[in-house]
Parts: structure tokens; C-alpha cells; sequence
């Protein structure tokens, strides 16, 4: 099951003190004169890093690090919630910089038993939240005056998009998978169902917390307008010939029409820079349903 959102208590709560007590950290130039060497546990915290000027610090990073393209070729510390600390510390970093999805517990306890600083930012998924995240994490960098700068770009982007939501109730099927095989659909509280309400839309399978394998009854009941699918799971279904083949999904008003939206997974889910450039493809996309 995909596990954007289910955190352990114990890792939840680790995570807590970890962000409390390695934010009040001294920024990494009051205190030291190495070269900063920055690893990020999360793609939305590389995309941050390179959008303040800081993709030179950066020596290592998770696989979910593909954005911008400079950030493809910068070694891989593996995926943000299988971590090894090992791995992690094998890059010398000075400074280390996650969210709240990293883990697991173990890597996360060990990492907090080294004088490295490091900054665990908690995901909120609003609009709001990403302010926030850009802010602590331009303060933890010592780039302030870089961090204000990108915030006043975001909520310029963001102002502009008041008008763009549909009119009518549009109906939202989010699909994640990676085969054919294993499919799941997403209720409330994770990062799909707050993109589908922040442009919007109705969440179609809102009688559930997080996430449920596709059954073909959950699907023809919740009759969707449209598909929701990040491209890396449409690719696991082998394009929109397997999305379609999916059981129950032809007998949706989604699947007569074939109305589907596609989009890259961390544009999508990240809640970062771009979230408004991803709201507004999708207010549009919902607005053009037939």
C-alpha cells in the first residue's frame, strides 16, 4: 500500500523532536567555515535548495530528486522512507534536510546521534504550508534574503489563479500504482486528495482514510468524471491502454469519455514551488471536462 501519509506514531513522534531540536540550530554559516555539503531526503527539499541558489551545496539526495535536471546526476542516498544512515553519512554531509516522510524510525534515531545539523520540515499540504517550508528552510541554509524573494514569487502565482476553478462539481478519481497488479485509489488525507480539493474538484472516494486497492464496485459506485494518475504510474500501467483495462473504470462516466489527467509525480504531489503551476493545469483540465 503506498504510504504517502501513514507515519508511525513512534517515527512521528521521533520526527517531531528531530525538527524541534536541529531547527534551532545556528544557520550553517554562524557556525562553522567548511564548505557546505547538504543532503536532501525529499525531492520537494531539492527543488527548494536549487530554487534558493544552493543546488551547489548539495552532494547527495533521494531518488524522488529529479527536479530540476541538475539534480539527476547528484548521488543517490535510495528512497526517502527505506533510508540508511550509512549511506547517508558516507557523503560527509555538514547539513542534512528531510520532511516528515523520511524514515525509517532506526535511520532517523541513528542520524540524531551525530553532530550533524539537521532540519525534519512537517508537511501540512496547503498552500500556506509550503510558505513555511521555504522559510525554514532558507532560514536553516542562511539564505533569508533568497527564501523572501521565492516566497513573494509563490504567492504571486498563487494570487493568480482566483477565478480559475470550475463552476460545476467536477467528480475525482486519483489512481496510483506501479503494475497492473497493484493498484490503489486514494481517500482523504493524503497529498492527491488535498490537490484534488485545492483545484477545485471533488475527491470521488472521500468515504476513506488514505489509501485502498481499486475494487471494480468502489469504482463504478464513486463514478468518476475523470482520472487522476501521476505519470510514473501511468507508465507502470503501460499508458492509457492498462488504465482503461482497469476493472470497472469503462463503465464510469471517467471511462466513456476517457477523461483522464496525467501528470509528473512530484509536480503533483510535492507541494512545493510549482504547486500553483500545478493547480492551475489542473482548475483548467476540470473546466474543459465535457
Amino acid at each position: 500500500m503506498p504510504n504517502f501519509l501513514q507515519i508511525p506514531f513512534r517515527t512521528a513522534r521521533l520526527l517531531a523532536c528531530a525538527s524541534v531540536f536541529f531547527s534551532l540550530a545556528l544557520p550553517f554559516s554562524l557556525f562553522s567555515e567548511e564548505k557546505p555539503r547538504i543532503v536532501s531526503l525529499n525531492g520537494t527539499i531539492t527543488e527548494i535548495l536549487f530554487a534558493l541558489g544552493a543546488g551547489d551545496r548539495l552532494v547527495g539526495v533521494d531518488t524522488s530528486s529529479y527536479y530540476p535536471k541538475e539534480a539527476v546526476s547528484l548521488p543517490k542516498i535510495g528512497y526517502q522512507r527505506t533510508l540508511a544512515a550509512e549511506g547517508i553519512l558516507s557523503l560527509k554531509p555538514n547539513q542534512i534536510i528531510g520532511t516528515n516522510y523520511a524514515g525509517p524510525p532506526a535511520t532517523i534515531e541513528q542520524l540524531t546521534t551525530f553532530k550533524v545539523p539537521m532540519l525534519i520540515v512537517q508537511e501540512t499540504l496547503t498552500i500556506e504550508g509550503v510558505e513555511a517550508k521555504i522559510e525554514q528552510i532558507a532560514k536553516f541554509i542562511s539564505k533569508e534574503k533568497e527564501g523572501k524573494a521565492l516566497i513573494q514569487a509563490y504567492k504571486k502565482q498563487v494570487a493568480s489563479l482566483d477565478g480559475s476553478k470550475p463552476k460545476k462539481p467536477v467528480r475525482v478519481l486519483f489512481i496510483y500504482s506501479r503494475s497492473a497488479t497493484n493498484v490503489f485509489v486514494s481517500g482523504v488525507n493524503t497529498p492527491a486528495d488535498a490537490m484534488i480539493r485545492l483545484s477545485g474538484a471533488e475527491n470521488a472516494m472521500s468515504g476513506f482514510n488514505e489509501f485502498k486497492p481499486l475494487t471494480a464496485e468502489a469504482v463504478v459506485a464513486a463514478n468518476p468524471d475523470v482520472i487522476l494518475i501521476p505519470e510514473k504510474s501511468l507508465e507502470g500501467l503501460g499508458g492509457e491502454k492498462g488504465l482503461w483495462e482497469l476493472p470497472g473504470l469503462n463503465l464510469t462516466r471517467a471511462g466513456k469519455q476517457k477523461n483522464v489527467a496525467v501528470m509528473d509525480d512530484l509536480l503533483l504531489l510535492g507541494f512545493g514551488p510549482r504547486l500553483a503551476n500545478a493547480l492551475g493545469e489542473l482548475s483548467l483540465k476540470w473546466k474543459s471536462l465535457k
